[in-house]
């Protein structure tokens, strides 16, 4: 039994990972973490107690971190002081930070990626293919949407797909950010010549894509050596 630490517990995707890995025999939440000083700490969830403590890690075996930037500083020093794999989903890190994920991961195993999907990951994997092809003729750029409360533009996902397209094309690739109502997240990448286009259009239904990857990503990790890992590791594995 794999026991997980879910951070952002209350929150809409914290929530929804400790739903759905209830339904996973091999998996036992062990602890719930949320921001120091919100009302939520103590509230009972399930037969577990929110807490702020993030000694707690001691009790599991991987945490699954998707919350806000500005806690992953803290969340990572813990992962190392503790030596807990990691499942880190939040976006927005600055270079810095993500410089420091990469040290922690010399310490214990980290899953660090902008996307959990197993179609946005398939997408990585393709477009440098497709962006070869095509050659120096077509234009590309990105168009991506989310909902209004999504703090980081563009997304995660629309840098790494610019970063996949670019190792072919050697070219900066422009990115459209929108933020409106509920929008759990869409990607489409424009390739454009001079007398056709081709679009290619990602769209998530429900962020319960995301918990199914992160927590397949979370059985994944558990008992591998120290590393910097992504999703097209674990979808290989």
């Amino acid at each position: 039994m794999i026991k997980l630490g879910i951070t952002g517990s209350c929150g809409k995707m914290g929530r929804r990972i400790f739903e759905l890995a209830g339904f996973d025999k091999d998996l036992e939440v062990s602890l719930l973490l949320e921001k120091k000083g919100t009302p939520l700490i103590g509230q009972q969830i399930g037969k577990l107690k929110v807490s702020s403590n993030l000694d707690g890690l001691f009790l599991v075996d991987v945490l699954i971190d998707f919350t806000l930037p500005e806690a992953a500083n803290e969340h990572l020093d813990y992962v190392a002081k503790y030596r807990k794999a990691l499942v880190l989903g939040t976006t927005g890190l600055s270079d810095v930070q993500k410089s420091k994920v990469e040290e922690i991961s010399k310490i214990v195993p980290v899953v660090f990626t902008p996307n959990m999907s197993v179609g946005a990951n398939t997408l990585f994997s393709i477009l440098p293919e497709i962006a070869k092809k095509l050659g120096p003729d077509y234009s590309v750029e990105i168009v991506e949407a989310h909902h209004k409360a999504k703090k980081d533009a563009p997304s995660g996902t629309a840098k790494k797909l610019a970063e996949v397209i670019n190792q072919v094309t050697r070219k900066e690739i422009p990115m459209h950010s929108i933020r409106l109502g509920d929008i759990f997240g869409d990607h489409t990448i424009i390739f454009c010549g001079n007398s056709e286009r081709i679009e290619i259009k990602h769209q998530a239904h429900s962020r319960d894509l995301f918990v199914v990857g992160a927590l397949k990503a979370a059985k994944w990790i558990f008992g591998k050596p120290a590393g910097l890992y992504s999703m097209q590791d674990v979808l290989k594995g």
